[in-house]
């Protein structure tokens, strides 16, 4: 049972954190500069901000993964304690 109540902590925590690497992306992309925007800025800025965007979609795009893989091991560890219950019983 140890094992099943560690994969759920593993897979929540895991959950936990995605969402926040994705609430964190989402919050910069929301805060960055739109194209038209960027044209009246000056050459540093306009140059800073596509970059800044991009990796913003790339953290967005890794929290989600991170929330979808997490949210399988919590599957997996429900599935396995359906199991172990079927099997005692």
């Amino acid at each position: 049972m140890q094992i099943t109540g560690n994969a759920f902590n593993t897979g929540l925590s895991g959950i936990q954190s995605g969402m926040r690497r994705v609430d964190q992306a989402a919050s910069e992309i929301a805060s960055s500069t739109l194209p038209a925007q960027v044209e009246a800025q000056p050459v540093e800025a306009a140059a800073q901000a596509p970059s800044d965007l991009a990796g913003s979609l790339v953290g967005l795009t890794q929290g989600r993964y991170e929330v979808q893989a997490n949210a399988r091991v919590v599957e997996t560890a429900d599935e396995v304690l359906g199991t172990l219950i079927d099997t005692r019983a």
